[in-house]
């Protein structure tokens, strides 16, 4: 079968490869379109340590061809799991010790075909076009967003407004978070956001901080939704959260150093939280906000390009000029 394969950092070809087995009741899924996260942006570049050679892509949809499920279009589950360890008896299967992700520990979606292990297919309605991929994305959100468990009426900040950051300001919205407040440096994403549902949107640095503070009643947020990933956002987010209040990390910090306000985190008493992939939960519910709208997905797509052209998704991704945002890949 055809597929993109990472021989080495920064080197991703195309190549035919064998066709998954089916032996231990997978479900073969031919897959249609597939989405670029950062995090495949990262294992390009050997930022996060892989194997060579890979086969990228764990965002993808397509249609179930061999197995139980066979006749729906379907969303795969990246997560893999033994279901024998402490953590899958324990629930978190999705932390699971012996598992990993598909398109990072084991190959992944960024080909014709992928073997998926039983329970990791969900089925999607007809009225979820080819949008899907992002629903991936979506549950890895929403489970950030049980674990900070928002209140309707309590204040947000989400800093960095890519395609997570745009989720997690809808996704805030949709829990009655108010206000809303997204955080970055490019305009054209900031009025994205307000088109989305984001209260008020405003640009790092400055006054910021003092605007956050103004916006909620001189308290700071309640929850800090921080993406970026960079010491220095993670400092802000400090500054930006109310004492007692509450810090999500959603974003893969790749940095080993840096300073932080060390002793106001301290002093807040502040409730640090972080996530590292979703639950099989997590996918129903995330499709149920799509279809009722509640959760847009089709204005983060901003390109979409043949499977073979993935090394130059990868490059418009890295660039960060123009207006890149969710870089679909047609399986053709």
């Amino acid at each position: 079968m055809k597929a993109m394969v990472l021989k080495a950092a920064d080197e991703v070809v195309p190549a035919d490869i064998r066709r998954p087995a089916t032996d231990n009741g997978e479900t073969l899924v031919r897959v249609s379109h597939s989405g670029i996260c950062g995090t495949d942006l990262k294992i390009f570049h050997g930022a996060i340590p892989v194997h060579h050679p890979l086969v990228m892509g764990h965002e993808m949809i397509g249609d179930a061809v061999e197995g139980k499920s066979t006749g729906p279009r379907v969303i795969v589950d990246p997560v893999y799991f033994c279901g024998r360890c402490y953590l899958c008896n324990h629930g978190q299967m999705h932390l699971c010790t012996n598992g990993g992700l598909f398109g990072r520990d084991r190959d992944g979606g960024f080909a014709e075909y992928f073997a998926a292990p039983p329970g990791s297919v969900h089925e999607l309605p007809d009225d979820i076009a080819g949008e899907a991929p992002l629903i991936q994305v979506l549950t890895t959100c929403l489970h950030g967003h049980r674990l900070a468990r928002i209140f309707a009426g309590e204040s947000v900040v989400v800093t960095g407004l890519g395609v997570t950051g745009q989720l997690h300001i809808q996704l805030a919205k949709a829990f009655g978070a108010s206000p809303v407040i997204g955080v970055t440096r490019s305009a054209w994403k900031r009025e994205l956001a307000e088109t989305l549902g984001a209260d008020l949107t405003l640009a790092p640095g400055g006054d910021m901080i003092e605007r956050v503070r103004d916006a909620t009643e001189g308290r700071g947020a309640n929850l800090v939704i921080e993406t970026i990933a960079k010491v220095a956002s993670l400092g802000d987010a400090i500054h930006m959260t109310r004492t007692g209040g509450r810090l999500l990390l959603f974003g893969i910090y790749t940095e080993t150093e840096g300073a932080l306000p060390f002793y106001d985190f301290y002093l807040k008493e502040l409730n640090l939280i972080n996530t590292r992939a979703a639950q099989s939960k997590d996918y129903p519910a995330s499709i149920d906000l799509v279809r009722r709208g509640a959760v847009k997905l089709a204005p983060l797509i901003t390109h979409t390009l043949p499977l073979d052209e993935l090394d130059t998704a990868l490059g418009m991704l890295d660039s960060g000029t123009g207006r890149q945002m969710k870089i679909l890949l047609d399986h053709g």
